[in-house]
């Protein structure tokens, strides 16, 4: 039986083991490779910034599973509250509950801060159902699409 993997804040050391992750998010949600010196190069950038936390989820010496997390600010959400931008879990980690830890990382760390809620953008629908579903099991509620401008 594997080991329950443990949760924890990443360490700035470990931006290359976030960005690998992340790659890893982009090119399934994409279905194409992307490029890991661009995504490193904004790893570093992102993780940098004090509004801004990655979560790791590790068995072992292997990082199975990443989530990040910004804080953000909004009139409607009555002040703060953090938008899960990545969360991502390798695919012989999925349904083990790993992705279960890190949204219960983000949770810890929200009340904590004293964040009203949490939002996140899962991906486009029907295609992507199955992560849909984990975040209403999650306690989520959908609430329509999220649109976006390339500037």
């Amino acid at each position: 039986m594997r080991e329950v993997p443990v949760v924890r804040e990443a360490r700035p050391d470990e931006t290359p083991v976030v960005a690998r992750l992340v790659a890893k998010l982009l090119s399934e949600l994409d279905g194409a490779s992307v490029d890991p010196i661009s995504v490193a190069l904004s790893a570093e950038a992102v993780l940098g910034l004090p509004a801004v936390t990655a979560f790791l989820a590790v068995a072992g010496d292997e990082a199975v599973g990443v989530l990040v997390l910004n804080e953000c600010a909004a009139i409607y959400a009555g002040g703060l509250f953090g938008e899960i931008s990545e969360l991502y879990v390798d695919p012989d980690w999925r349904s083990t509950g790993v992705a279960s830890l890190l949204v219960q990382a983000a949770r810890t760390l929200g009340q904590e801060r004293g964040w009203k809620r949490l939002e996140v953008g899962a991906p486009p629908q029907p295609d992507w159902a199955r992560t849909l579903g984990f975040y209403q099991r999650e306690g989520f509620e959908e609430v329509g699409p999220r649109l976006r401008r390339i500037l």
